[in-house]
């Protein structure tokens, strides 16, 4: 009999946290697991589960502790005989934990991000059996919000090698954009956390010095109209190209020479990273949440501090300039990855934690 995971996840967006879930999920039904996913009725995640031929279940989650919530899922659960519940976001963690609970259910509550978690919201992380952390720096806040050790887990997103990976080619991609010169990208939602001000502050510097370089945004989130605006009023349409939400990332990654990822606060262990390094593009990050646990400044990729433009310019440029430098950075980043961030190593921890829990 099949072992079934109930993944739970309230947010209406489709960024890195969804996408785990996801590829979580989709290995799961490969390797003798059941799973589903629980989400919102109009939420990004259930129009790409569906199109992905992903199980899942509409469950309209209004607030922590929204009874609607939690006897629907409660029901699901007692339906499809779930043997263990996964948490993702603040909502579903509550009205899913506490489902879970009234059926004697174990839960495994995922942390994402790294803000810090205040004393008075950590009660929910307190209730789960384990808390699965995207690295070792949130850990330390999942520690440091009460969690006791033991119950801590640090497993990094997995890059499946089979659509990332050295052979990818990204020239269909650079000739629909018309892209002949140097080209720099952020891949990643659109929004404040990301860095979007502070990538295009660089760019401006960077065009000084390199002005056939082209930069992409690719992705899109709360904050496009937003960096589109910004784009206009620094005069930076020629250069900056707006791709808004694309699914050939393996290929995008591919046409870039170098993936820019300036994040300012609550990053995990990013996976547009170890992406970009499978398919053997170089990285210039922050030095912000987990960034630090795979770039490794000067080794596996060029780390800078968080919100500094010209920092950020500067190491983009000695990249683009140094052709030879930058596939050496890729190339122990490509290790790196193969060494420890591989989907298989992250669905053998996350199994391994799942077993534990359910006896199977």
């Amino acid at each position: 009999m099949s072992t079934v995971i109930l993944h739970a996840e309230s947010s209406l967006g489709l960024g890195g946290q969804e996408i785990r879930i996801m590829t979580e999920t989709r290995w799961l039904l490969a390797h003798g697991w059941d799973a589903l996913v629980a989400c919102q009725p109009e939420s990004r995640l259930l129009v790409a589960a569906r199109a992905a031929g992903l199980p899942f279940v509409a469950v309209k989650m209004r607030g922590p502790v929204d009874l609607r919530a939690i006897a629907a899922l409660r029901r699901l659960a007692k339906e499809r005989e779930v043997a263990l519940v996964h948490t993702h976001s603040s909502i579903d963690s509550w009205a899913a934990t506490l489902a879970a609970k009234t059926l004697g259910l174990p839960v495994v509550r995922s942390r994402h991000v790294s803000i810090p978690i205040p004393r008075r919201r950590a009660l929910v992380y307190r209730l789960a059996d384990r808390v699965i952390t995207s690295g070792d720096a949130i850990r330390d806040v999942v520690r440091a919000a009460g969690v006791k050790a033991e119950r801590i887990v640090s497993i990094p997103a997995g890059v499946d090698t089979t659509r990332f990976h050295p052979g990818v080619s990204g020239g269909a991609v650079r000739k629909e954009l018309g892209l002949t010169g140097p080209v720099a990208g952020l891949v990643a939602m659109v929004r404040g956390s990301k860095g979007h001000r502070f990538f295009l502050e660089a760019a401006r510097e960077i065009l000084q010095a390199l002005p056939e370089t082209r930069f992409l945004i690719v992705g899109d989130g709360i904050g496009y109209e937003d960096v589109k605006r910004r784009v206009r009023e620094m005069g930076l349409e020629q250069a900056v190209i707006m791709t808004g939400f694309r699914t050939d990332i393996p290929e995008v990654m591919a046409a870039l020479d170098v993936l820019v990822l300036p994040s300012v606060r609550s990053e995990a262990t990013s996976q547009v990273i170890p992406q970009a390094l499978a398919v053997g593009t170089p990285v210039v990050a922050t030095a912000t949440g987990g960034i630090p646990e795979i770039i490794r400044d000067g080794e596996t990729g060029r780390l800078v501090p968080p919100a500094d433009p010209h920092a950020l310019a500067h190491a983009i440029l000695s990249l683009l300039r140094d052709r030879a430098y930058a596939r050496q950075l890729a190339q122990a980043g490509q290790a790196l990855v193969r060494e420890r961030y591989t989907i298989e190593q992250m669905m053998a921890q996350t199994t391994r934690v799942y077993a534990e829990l359910t006896g199977r």
